[in-house]
């Protein structure tokens, strides 16, 4: 089992950047991993994927070109750079993780973190 704790969100204009971070308890190299994005009464939606060695990645099309998943398994974490920020981008990001093999599929991660917001001013 894992553990995981977000953080960097925070209040940003449009057009700038922010770098979250996903601290995992837990050797995270045993895991593919993921970020989601919640918004009050939406769905969880999936936001970037990361297989166990980061050597495949996916995005959403919403965020492909502006956002970078990247993860160090040395440091039990995981990384999501998003640069050109929108205020659509604006929602509460989640990381967690899969035994499974990379998938965009929310219900297929077992651990997740508490979530960090980040807001989007326009």
């Amino acid at each position: 089992q894992v553990h995981f704790v977000e953080s960097g969100g925070g209040l940003v204009q449009a057009g700038n950047s922010l770098r979250l971070s996903c601290a995992g308890s837990g050797r995270i190299g045993a895991y593919s991993l993921g970020w989601f994005r919640q918004v009050p009464g939406n769905e969880r939606a999936f936001v970037a994927s990361i297989s166990r060695f980061g050597t495949t990645t996916y995005y959403a099309d919403s965020v492909k070109g502006r956002f970078t998943i990247s993860r160090d398994n040395a440091k039990n974490t995981m990384y999501l750079q998003m640069n050109s920020l929108k205020p659509e981008d604006t929602a509460v990001y989640y990381c967690a993780a899969t035994t499974a093999t990379m998938t965009m599929s929310s219900g297929a991660y077992d651990y997740w973190g508490q979530g960090t917001q980040v807001t989007v001013s326009s």
